[in-house]
C-alpha cells in the first residue's frame, strides 16, 4: 500500500471510493511479493502495480466490479487457472489478490495509518480477506508497538490477531495467517493479511565525495533514509547532496557513536564508508565493527588501501571475527567505473546480502528467481 498511498488518501479525503488490490499470497515464481498493489479510483485512473504487467488488466476489471460493487474479493491467479494465459500471468507463479473498496466508511483509520507513515512512526494494518461471515470481509485492525484501534468483529479476534500483528510488525512482516471464525488461534476459516509498515531502513553514506552523491541517489530511489556526514564543511553541504534525507557535518566515528548511543540504528542499517582516508576511515570503522549488529558494512579503497586499512585496524585492536562483518573493497565486481556504476555495484553488493542472492548470472542458475524471505545477515566471511 506504501506506493500508492499517496493517490489512496487523496481520494479517501475527497470522500470517494477507490478499488485496492494487494498480493496477499504468493507461490513459486510470483513477480511480486506479498504487500505489492494496485490502485484503481473511480476515475479509472489507477496506479501501482501487483504482477509487474502479467494480470494488471484482470485485476483492472475486478477492482473496478468492486468500486461499484462495494464488496470486498479474493481471486487467486496463475498456472492453476483455465485462463491463466488470458490473464497474460505466464511465468509460472500463482498469486492471490485481495480486492477490497477503500472509503472513510469502509477504512476509517486510513488517514491516522497515513500520518504515522510519513511521520516513520512503525505501524500494521490487519484485513480480514476470507470469512464465513460476508460481513467480516475487508473490516481492518489497526496496530501500533503499544496498542491497537478498529475492530475485526468480535473482541477476541481482536485482542488474537492484534497480539500477531505487533509481532509481526516488530520485524517488518507481510504474511497472511489463518485462524478460526472467532480469532482462535487453533482453527479454521478466517484468514487475515498483515501488512507491516516498519520505519525506511537506514543508509549512513560516510565521505561528501561524488561517489556519495550517486550513491546517495540510487539509495533513495531503493527506499533508505540516506544520511551523508562528513567532518569537511565544505564539501557536506545540502546543494551537493539534495537527494539526501540529511547531511550532517561532524567527524564521522562521533556521529556513528551517538547514533549507536541513541537507539537509532537497527539491523537493517545500512554503513557505507567511502572517505578512504585513514583518518577518518579506522576510528569510524572501529566504532561500527564493535556497535550493535547492522546490516552491511562497507568501506571502498583499493586493494592496497583495503590492506593498509586492515592492519591499522587490527593494531588498535579489532579481531578477526569483527573484521569478517567489513565488506571491503566495497560493491561487487561490475567492472564499474563512474560513480554512477560504482553505486549500482555496491547497491547490488546489499541487495544480494539482504536476500541471500547468489551474486551469480541468473542465467547460470536452476534455482529459483525471487527469494521469498528476506536473509539472515551474515558477514563478509560467509
Amino acid at each position: 500500500m506504501r506506493d500508492v498511498l499517496e493517490v489512496l488518501t487523496r481520494s479517501w479525503q475527497e470522500g470517494n471510493i477507490a478499488g485496492l488490490a494487494t498480493v496477499v499470497r504468493t507461490f513459486e515464481s510470483a513477480p511480486r511479493s506479498a504487500g505489492a498493489s494496485m490502485l484503481v479510483t473511480d476515475d479509472g485512473s489507477v496506479v501501482g502495480s501487483v504482477s509487474g504487467g502479467c494480470v494488471e488488466g484482470a485485476v483492472y476489471d475486478l477492482a473496478t466490479e468492486v468500486i461499484a460493487s462495494g464488496s470486498p474479493v479474493l481471486v487467486r491467479y496463475g498456472i492453476s487457472d483455465d485462463d491463466a494465459f488470458s490473464v497474460g500471468l505466464t511465468c509460472g507463479g500463482i498469486l492471490d489478490v485481495f480486492v477490497e473498496p477503500v472509503s472513510r466508511r469502509t477504512f476509517g483509520e486510513l488517514d491516522a495509518v497515513r500520518q504515522d507513515i510519513e511521520d516513520s512512526r512503525p505501524v500494521a494494518v490487519a484485513t480480514v480477506i476470507e470469512h464465513p461471515d460476508a460481513d467480516w470481509l475487508g473490516r481492518h485492525l489497526v496496530v501500533r508497538p503499544h496498542g491497537f484501534e478498529g475492530n475485526l468483529g468480535s473482541e477476541q479476534a481482536n485482542r488474537a490477531i492484534g497480539d500477531d500483528a505487533q509481532g509481526l510488525l516488530a520485524v517488518g512482516r507481510n504474511t497472511t495467517l489463518t485462524y478460526g471464525p472467532d480469532g482462535e488461534r487453533q482453527g479454521e476459516g478466517m484468514r487475515v493479511f498483515f501488512s507491516s509498515f516498519a520505519p525506511r531502513p537506514r543508509m549512513l553514506v560516510f565521505g561528501a565525495i561524488d561517489f556519495a552523491a550517486a550513491l546517495t541517489r540510487l539509495a533513495s530511489f531503493l527506499g533508505y533514509r540516506v544520511t551523508v556526514c562528513d567532518a569537511r564543511e565544505v564539501f557536506a553541504t545540502r546543494a551537493r547532496f539534495p537527494d539526501a534525507d540529511e547531511v550532517i557535518v561532524s567527524w564521522p566515528h562521533h556521529y556513528l557513536t551517538d547514533q549507536f548511543a541513541a537507539g537509532l540504528l537497527d539491523a537493517r542499517t545500512v554503513i557505507c564508508v567511502l572517505t578512504h582516508d585513514p583518518k577518518f576511515d579506522v576510528p569510524l570503522l572501529e566504532v561500527a565493527l564493535r556497535g550493535p549488529q547492522i546490516a552491511y558494512i562497507g568501506a571502498m579503497g583499493s586493494r592496497r588501501t583495503h590492506d593498509d586499512r586492515l592492519r591499522r585496524l587490527r593494531e588498535v585492536g579489532i579481531s578477526d571475527a569483527e573484521l569478517a562483518q567489513l565488506h571491503s573493497p566495497i560493491g561487487l565486481d561490475l567492472g564499474s567505473r563512474t560513480p554512477e556504476e560504482t553505486a549500482v555495484s555496491i547497491a547490488a553488493e546489499i541487495l544480494a546480502l539482504q536476500w541471500g542472492g547468489s551474486r551469480e548470472p541468473l542465467g547460470s542458475l536452476a534455482a529459483r528467481i525471487h527469494h521469498d524471505e528476506q536473509h539472515e545477515p551474515y558477514s563478509a566471511g560467509q
